[in-house]
């Protein structure tokens, strides 16, 4: 059974950083594109960074410069560094897992698996 767990949400101010973890089990992860995606209350689900098995990375406008994706591949590990976070930052961040397909795509539809995300709330 493959599963994704995400750990590491919280609240901050403005300003403020954290790191998400996204821990799966089930499978080896290094030969899947990983993806970190959020949704605030009332909106889509936005595919905010990418990581491929080689490393590869893509971001969203929202985030680049800010956030950096990263990938632990010995222990199945992917990551979400966030600095500067800012209001709109707030949402429940999800990682996701796209076992079908060789190269990574910022479409969240690509994505089969997901984990159960983490609440990530930014106070100005």
């Amino acid at each position: 059974q493959v599963q994704l767990l995400e750990s590491g949400g919280g609240s901050v101010q403005a300003g403020g950083s954290l790191r998400l973890s996204c821990a799966a089990s089930g499978y080896s992860n290094s030969s899947f594109c990983m993806a970190w995606a959020r949704q605030a209350p009332g909106k889509e689900r936005e595919g905010i960074a990418q990581i491929n098995s080689d490393g590869t990375v893509n971001y969203a406008s929202s985030v680049k410069g800010r956030f950096t994706i990263s990938r632990d591949n010995a222990k199945n590990i992917l990551y979400l560094e966030m600095n500067n976070l800012k209001p709109e930052d707030t949402a429940m961040y999800y990682c996701g897992a796209d076992t079908a397909h060789l190269t990574c795509s910022d479409d969240v539809d690509r994505y089969n698996i997901w984990g159960q995300g983490t609440q990530v709330t930014v106070s100005s």
